[in-house]
Order: structure tokens, then C-alpha cells, then sequence
């Protein structure tokens, strides 16, 4: 068998040795154990980060990747408020904001590109947000987000982490 630091040819004295007697193969030896032991231990270490993970955090992580399947899938169309061709920083602005209805957070129908500046500081520019996203998808998609406007919805932790995985594959895949 052959050392796998020295690559020197050696007489293992136990099953599955992989490392020679020499001085500095042992040292190599328990460097190679000390970065298993961390390999392991930076897994666990993930997974309990995981687990400790609040709904709120989960609720963020998801409208995160949300809004980057949004951008992602608007990129090129102009402004849905102000009709601008090309803004200059993009957002993904709700039409009925996720703040008033949790129920809407995450429908695609209810989320277009939108410039920063009419997100912001025109408060979503609601009037003209209207206009177009009529002309977009039409006005029974628009009186049902108008609808259920006042509708609420707790999350789960699980419908969370399938919101985070659904939006994550759309975005790969685009």
C-alpha cells in the first residue's frame, strides 16, 4: 500500500491505515483527521442553523428569492407604473402591498418589475400601476387581487421551504 502523503510504499500494521510511520506522515495523519472532524462538524453546524431558523427568517428568504424570480422574469419590459423602457435600478413592486395582505405576498399576478423610483418614492404609484396591469393581465386578475386584498395567511415552516425551493428551481431554469 502506498502512503498517502509520502506516496511511499509501506506495510500497513492495521486495516485501512493510509498513511506510513514516518514523522511527518503521522503529522499529515492528524491534519487529515482534524479536517474531517471540521467537515463534519461545519455539516452539523448547518443543520442546526437551519433548524433554528424562525418563520420570520424563512419569510424573508422567500420573498427574496420571489422577487429575484420577478426581476428575472420581467428583465427587459419597462416600468409597469411609468412605463420607463430601461430604469435604472429595478424592483419587484407589489400592486397590493405584501405588508396589507399576506395572502398576496407570493402571487405572480399581484408582483411586477417596477423602477425604484416609482416603488419608493411614488409609493408604488398605485394609479398608473392600475392602468397597466389591467392592460397586462387583465381586469378579472385585477379585481381578484382587489378582492382578496383583505385576506390573511399564516405561513408554515413547510410551505415556506416550498416557496424558498419552487422559486429557486424557476430561477435556475431561467
Amino acid at each position: 500500500m502506498r502512503c498517502k502523503n509520502c506516496k511511499e510504499k509501506f506495510e500497513p500494521k492495521q486495516f485501512n491505515r493510509k498513511f506510513c510511520y514516518k514523522d511527518e506522515c503521522i503529522d499529515a495523519y492528524f491534519e487529515y483527521l482534524k479536517k474531517q472532524a471540521e467537515k463534519k462538524w461545519n455539516k452539523e453546524k448547518r443543520i442546526r442553523k437551519e433548524k433554528l431558523k424562525t418563520v420570520q427568517d424563512l419569510l424573508k428568504e422567500a420573498q427574496i428569492v420571489f422577487n429575484k424570480y420577478i426581476r428575472l422574469r420581467d428583465k427587459g419590459l419597462p416600468c409597469i407604473s411609468c412605463q420607463n423602457p430601461k430604469p435604472k435600478k429595478i424592483n419587484a413592486g407589489h400592486y397590493i402591498a405584501s405588508g396589507k395582505s399576506k395572502f398576496l405576498t407570493f402571487n405572480e399576478f399581484n408582483v411586477h418589475l417596477q423602477c425604484e423610483y416609482c416603488n419608493t418614492y411614488k409609493h408604488s404609484n398605485s394609479i398608473d400601476y392600475r392602468i397597466n396591469l389591467i392592460k397586462k393581465i387583465g381586469v378579472d386578475r385585477v379585481e381578484y387581487l382587489e378582492n382578496n386584498r383583505h385576506k390573511t395567511k399564516k405561513y408554515t415552516r413547510e410551505e415556506l421551504y416550498e416557496i424558498i425551493d419552487k422559486y429557486k428551481k424557476k430561477v435556475k431554469s431561467i
